[in-house]
């Protein structure tokens, strides 16, 4: 199934990214130990990247974050700031609902919520029912984004080229039904452990091979 062509190519790119790509890693998991607003921030800033530039989602974000409009403001004050990215109307209101579902007595208890699964599948396919805007990707996102997620794929398209291109899938799914990015997930954990490439690194890897950045 796996094939060998530019897998050279593949593994010398990441020895020589290695490096800066188990230092972004670790910059994830020093998220955690921020505030209940800066792991909410991260939540949004998933909640907005579908279909959206991923450096645009972060300024969007960034930018509400020190405004405080991300933790006080409502829809309409929002709303301008999300016009970068696609379906802003939507995705403004996502927000504001993440916002008041993770609210209690006028505080954010985001991590509290987070740290009451024991098990991070659980707590995916709890996100995924809970947090409108949030498929199977977004959440891994997240999780990813917090220093949960290195043993969650997100199956965003950058991943999807790439593991087909190195035969890890026959075909890139028109759509993603839960099933399908179960399945893909697996192989691609499969592939991680052939050419011995940890997950979460070879995630980045493949954005990198893409954009030639590796972001968040």
């Amino acid at each position: 199934m796996f094939q060998i062509s530019d897998m050279e190519t593949l593994l010398n790119s990441y020895d020589l990214k290695k490096g800066e790509i188990k230092k972004r890693l670790e910059d994830f998991r020093k998220v955690w130990q921020q505030t209940d607003r800066r792991i909410f921030a991260e939540l949004c800033y998933c909640v907005c990247t579908p279909q959206s530039k991923a450096e645009v989602c972060d300024r969007v974000i960034s930018k509400l974050e020190r405004n405080n409009l991300l933790f006080v403001g409502n829809e309409k004050q929002i709303r301008p700031f999300l016009n970068l990215v696609r379906f802003p109307r939507n995705k403004t209101k996502y927000i504001v609902e993440a916002r008041n579902f993770f609210t209690e007595n006028g505080e954010l208890k985001i991590k509290e919520k987070i740290e009451s699964f024991d098990s991070i599948h659980e707590l995916r396919e709890w996100l995924v029912e809970n947090v409108k805007g949030f498929g199977y990707k977004e959440a891994s996102h997240f999780l990813r984004n917090i220093g949960f997620g290195e043993n969650l794929a997100i199956l965003d398209r950058h991943v999807l080229k790439n593991l087909k291109k190195y035969g890890a899938v026959e075909e890139i799914p028109k759509t993603l039904t839960r099933k399908k990015y179960f399945e893909i997930e697996q192989n691609m954990k499969e592939f991680s452990k052939k050419i011995n490439i940890p997950l979460a690194e070879m995630d980045l890897l493949f954005w990198s091979e893409e954009t030639g950045k590796i972001l968040k």
